[in-house]
Order: C-alpha cells, then structure tokens, then sequence
C-alpha cells in the first residue's frame, strides 16, 4: 500500500467514525486517485445475498456486546433475566436520558455495525437498514434491564445507515483481492477498522486472505477528494458575559464522487462530510460530524459550462460542545434521522473564476438540542423534531489559486412530549420519566465564511470563521438566546 493510500483511508476512517464548519462540498478539489468503473465479476461475486451468515452476525455482536457489558464493565444495565424482558414488554418505549455522545453519535454508530453485518453479506442500502432495524430492536428489548428507548429505535438505524454506507465505501477503497504478502495484511486490518463486520465477514467466508484476479473493489475507484488541516482554534462563548477558550484543532473534508455525475442512481454514489477535533481543555475531542449522502439525482441542466442538478439526500448533523466557565455550555445539536431535497448548481463561463452554489430543505424525524433547565441523569438537553434549511455559496479564483465559501445552516426543532410543570427534576426517577425535555421551540443557526489561499503546491493557508446563534423559547421559563464565534487559522494539505 502507497504512503498516500494509507494517508487517504486513515482520513476516511477518522471522519467516518469521529466528529469542521459547514458541511459544504470543496471548492477547490484535487482527486486523489483516476476514477475507475467497478468489475462486473466483483459485483457478481460480493452481491450474493447471505441471509443467515448477515443475521447470525447481528446476534452475535449484540450477544457479545452484552458479555462485555455484564462480565467486564458490570453495567447495571446488562444484568437481564427473562422477569427484565416480560417488563420491557409490558412498560414500552420511552425516551431516554444518556448524554448527546452516547445517543446522537454511539448508537448511531453500532447502528452501523448492524447494517454492515448486512452491506457484507450482499445486501443493498435499503435492505441492511433492515438488519439494522432489527438489530436496534433485539437490543432494546432483550439485552438491557433499562426500558426500551424510543430515540435509540429511531436514532440507531436511520443514523447508522448513514454511518456504515459511508464506512463500507471507506472500505471498499483499501481493500485489494489482487494483493499479498504485508501489503495484503495492512490492507485487510485497514479495512476491518474502516468496517468491522465487513472485516469479520471476509475472516469468515476467507476472502481476508484469498487471492483473485480482480481487485474486489464493488465500487470501483470513484473520484474521491480529501483535505486535512492543522492550526490553532479560538472559541468565544457570549451569554451574560465572554468567555474564550484557546486550543488545537484538525479539520477532516472528503467528496466522495462527482455531484453532477448521474449515470448511476444508487444511495451514497455521492455524499460529502465534515469532521473536526478539538484539542482544547475542557471541550470534546470530537466536536463536529456532517455527512450529507445523496439517494436518489437527476441532472435538468448540461451545457458546456452550466450545470444544475436535484436530488434527495440524507442528512447525518453532530455538533458538541463542552463547559466553557461556571457551567456555561456554547451548543449541543444532534440530527442523526433527517432527509430532505437538495440542489446543486455550478457556473464556469468566466475563465478567471468558477461558481458553486447549493440548497437543502430538510425534515427532521429526530433531532437535539441543549436545554437550558432539563438536567436529568447524563442529559442537558431536549429531543424534538422539526425541519433544517442549508445554502452555501463556493467562488474558486485563478484555477486552485484561492477561493472563499460562505453558508448557513439553519435548523428548527419543537419538543412536544414534556414533563408536568411542577415535576421537580432534583428528585424525579429518571428511569420512568418519559418526557422528550422542557417543552420548547428552538433555533440554531451556523454560519460559516472560509478562506483558502495556495502557498505551495497542494498546501493551502485557511482561515475558518463560524458563528453559533442559539436560541430557545421555553413554555414554563424564560426565553434564553446566546452565541458563539469559532476562529481557526490552519494550514490545509490537499491529497
């Protein structure tokens, strides 16, 4: 394996898998790899379905995952019985009260274990959200003491479709039937940590380490490009007072295809995210995961320097953010079960400049955001639903000399199924409450201006500003309304 193939699928496996600003498509994109169209003999071959061999792993790894919970971590949650399961039955669904990482961005994430269990044994997006599905059900009804959640059901298989499309594609980059020898190990561990049930899939069929004439690659070599950035962050927080946090920070963007290439229809041929991390005191490692996976396109216009296209698209929306001073937290949201329409248009008839332009209206099935007053158990902050509209706007200058993008993205959530006002959260049984937090209207807005100016080569100097706007009417408290600005200054290495 070439120093840029591993480079390229450690990057994919990190935004994949972790929590950048907006996530809008590059301006500026230098493909990594020449585009290849996948063999005919790889597709036969993989896309066999294996009913029995795709359940039989989603049983195991919940099995697994409860022995590890009972005997190593000995979760109080993990100790069932068959009195523990006749009680999920009886009580129900009911919302939850673990933290933001653990709901909008861990389930999500075993969620994707499921669906892989299910993409390796040759079934197609649609059909693994099933398995995944499934796989979320056994668990909330069987494997825990706690009842069933009903944003874990929702959150584990919509955002884990998300999730594993985007890993099992991360996967099908490094993997190489052809290879031997060192280069094969490297690629097959690779690629177990890009997808493990994929992973576990070829150790049990023995395609880890059979060898074939073609490369296994059931997706071929699509153009696919990548950036990493490195610098310094600054985040101002502005409620009653200013507080202001310095730090680290790393910035992970990958296009996965072509916008406007349509030729093929299925879900995830293109799909961008976003993922940054913080190393800052007293913020989270990882803050910040967008995915946006296009299902379905058409192109309405083609000419020689005007395109425009619709699609539908799946959205997958992580933002966190910690204590900043004297328990003041910037933001929280979480989208991981949103879908809406999307547009993309692009103009190159001036030869000194090109112009990207796109909009997404979204309807959110499932979303979070930080409450100012529901503090119960591990959670600060309300469920709720709504919808979210994204636009951005991309002007690249002098071929890759510079280019500068502006976007916003709004999202709007009402949390409907609250708790009586005069509960007193201090002393509530969290294990019985169900209430989606305070009943609420919120309003989050991001904005995001970015610079990127050519110093070398592939190397980039970038300037990110982004600008938190939170605000939220509570039914039984007072209106609460504040705002963050994110600086970074970073230097931008293009693969």
């Amino acid at each position: 394996m070439s120093i840029r193939t591993f480079i390229l699928t450690v990057v994919v496996a990190l935004a994949a898998v972790a929590p950048c600003g907006a996530g809008a498509q590059m301006p500026i994109k230098i493909y990594s790899r020449l585009q290849q169209a996948p063999d005919s003999a790889d597709v036969a071959y993989y896309g066999k379905e294996h009913f029995w061999r795709g359940a039989g792993e989603v049983f195991g790894f919940n099995i697994g995952l409860w022995a590890f919970d009972r005997y190593v971590q000995h979760g109080d949650w993990s100790y069932i019985n068959f009195n523990t399961i006749k009680e999920n039955f009886k009580h129900g669904f009911k919302w939850d009260n673990d933290n933001l990482n653990t709901n909008m961005f861990l389930h999500p994430y075993n969620g994707s274990l499921y669906y892989n269990a299910a993409r390796a044994n040759g079934y197609n997006y649609w059909k693994s959200g099933l398995f995944a599905i499934a796989g979320s059900a056994m668990w909330e009804l069987f494997m825990e003491c706690e009842y069933p959640s009903t944003n874990d059901i929702i959150a584990t298989p919509i955002g884990g479709m998300c999730i594993g499309e985007v890993c099992f594609r991360a996967s099908d980059l490094v993997l190489d039937d052809r290879a031997r020898g060192a280069d094969r190990v490297g690629r097959e561990i690779t690629g177990f940590l890009l997808s493990p049930m994929r992973g576990v899939t070829r150790i049990l069929t023995g395609d880890a380490w059979r060898t074939r004439p073609t490369s296994g690659k059931i997706f071929g070599i699509p153009n696919i490009a990548v950036e990493i950035s490195l610098g310094t962050r600054m985040l101002d927080y502005h409620h009653d007072n200013s507080y202001v946090k310095f730090g680290g920070a790393m910035e992970l963007n990958v296009e996965y295809g072509d916008r406007f290439e349509l030729k093929s229809s299925k879900p995830y041929d293109y799909f961008t995210f976003s993922a940054s991390l913080n190393f800052m005191k007293t913020q989270p490692v990882l803050s910040h995961l967008e995915i946006k996976g296009r299902l379905i396109g058409r192109e309405l216009l083609e000419e020689k320097d005007t395109h425009l296209s619709v699609g539908l698209f799946q959205h997958f929306d992580f933002f966190d953010s910690d204590t900043i001073a004297s328990g003041h937290v910037p933001y929280k949201l979480g989208i991981p079960a949103s879908l809406g329409g999307g547009v993309f248009f692009r103009d190159i008839q001036r030869r000194r400049w090109v112009l990207d332009a796109y909009a997404h209206a979204n309807a959110v099935i499932l979303g979070s955001v930080l409450s100012d007053y529901y503090m119960v158990d591990d959670r600060n902050y309300n469920l709720a639903s709504g919808f979210s509209l994204k636009g951005g706007v991309n002007m690249v200058f002098d071929g890759d000399r510079f280019s500068m993008s502006l976007s916003h993205e709004y999202y709007r959530l009402f949390t409907w199924v609250g708790y009586h006002e005069k509960t007193n959260l201090a002393r509530v049984d969290y294990r019985t409450l169900n209430a989606q937090g305070d009943r609420s209207v919120a309003s989050f807005n991001v904005t995001q201006f970015r610079a990127d100016m050519k110093l070398h080569d592939r190397l980039y100097l970038s300037l990110l500003l982004d600008h938190y706007l939170r605000s939220t009417h509570y039914r039984d408290f007072p209106h609460v309304e504040s705002t963050s600005l994110s600086a970074k200054l970073m230097a931008t290495y293009k693969f």
